[in-house]
């Protein structure tokens, strides 16, 4: 299976190591991956909410270079990423006078139909979890994780959903192919403050220390994410959460990705584990996946 692949902004700075544990898993899984050429920024959240056009034409660009390298879709890991590619193809199917205007401004020949798919939906859908379970090496045996969706990932437009909006399952049913416990809790798609890190920080501690909390209260060893900025959240405010409960919560917050990297041994160099703030390794040399401070 060849795919074109759209890495986005913070796969390739910030959160590098989502990118090499993606796309070491999906090697390991016999998926060859052509990365968009001259892909730009998706716009994110600025973008779309500056301007309506300015946040269909910047996914328009990659859009139209992954058509024009002759994909019909394209996958990406970045929970934002994923919904500004989907919503802006979706818009342009649906308003030909739409799609009209954009190729105007990307000065581009987009015809529409790319379709835009999320690495959650890719590995259960498409490659299956069977294919997956048969790549484990080393299941991830009593690992308790908490599966933290966010908002991007589940709150799209009803039509364009891939998964349940209060309770998404896919990010569960691929971390239990790989042996961990997955655990019953009801934070999956709370607001962990996203892009208010600079402009109001005190609410993205105040946010992110009830979703680690509430985790911890589960019975959670670790936190699993899809999404660059809720990683980002979760794991470098962790210590600020932890001054505001005057308690301690020591909660991992790994990439979903990292996880059934280690079940596949992907090597360790390319699962990034030590770009983890709030170190994973205890925890995992707890459970027999690690030694010492060195995968088995």
């Amino acid at each position: 299976m060849k795919l074109a692949y759209y890495p986005g902004c913070s796969l390739l700075s910030t959160s590098a190591e989502y990118a090499h544990s993606a796309e070491s898993v999906l090697e390991a899984l016999g998926v060859e991956l052509d990365e968009v050429k001259d892909w730009v920024c998706c716009g994110a959240t600025p973008a779309h909410a500056t301007s309506h056009l300015l946040g269909i034409s910047l996914p328009a660009i990659t859009l139209a270079a992954a058509q024009k390298q002759g994909h019909n879709s394209v996958v990406t890991c970045c929970a934002a990423c994923y919904s500004r590619l989907k919503q802006a193809g979706a818009e342009m199917d649906a308003n030909s006078a739409l799609l009209d205007e954009v190729n105007g401004i990307i000065e581009e020949k987009y015809t529409g139909g790319v379709t835009v798919l999320h690495l959650l939906e890719l590995l259960n859908h498409h490659i299956g979890l069977d294919a997956v379970r048969a790549k484990i090496t080393r299941p991830l045996a009593g690992l308790k994780v908490a599966c933290y969706y966010g908002c991007l990932i589940s709150r799209l437009p009803e039509k364009l959903r891939i998964d349940k909006v209060e309770y998404p399952t896919l990010m569960d049913s691929l971390l239990t192919a790989a042996g961990a416990e997955v655990v019953d809790w009801p934070f999956k798609t709370e607001c962990c403050g996203a892009a208010l890190t600079l402009a109001r920080q005190d609410i993205v501690v105040r946010l992110s220390g009830r979703i680690i909390e509430m985790a911890k209260e589960c019975g959670a060893d670790v936190i699993a994410v899809v999404c660059p900025l809720c990683q980002a959240n979760l794991d470098m405010y962790q210590s600020d959460a932890e001054s505001k409960l005057g308690r301690a919560l020591g909660v991992p917050v790994l990439f979903f990705t990292q996880l059934l990297g280690l079940a596949m041994d992907v090597p360790r160099e390319k699962l990034g584990l030590e770009k983890i703030i709030v170190d994973p390794i205890p925890i995992f040399a707890g459970k027999g996946l690690v030694e010492g401070s060195q995968l088995l």
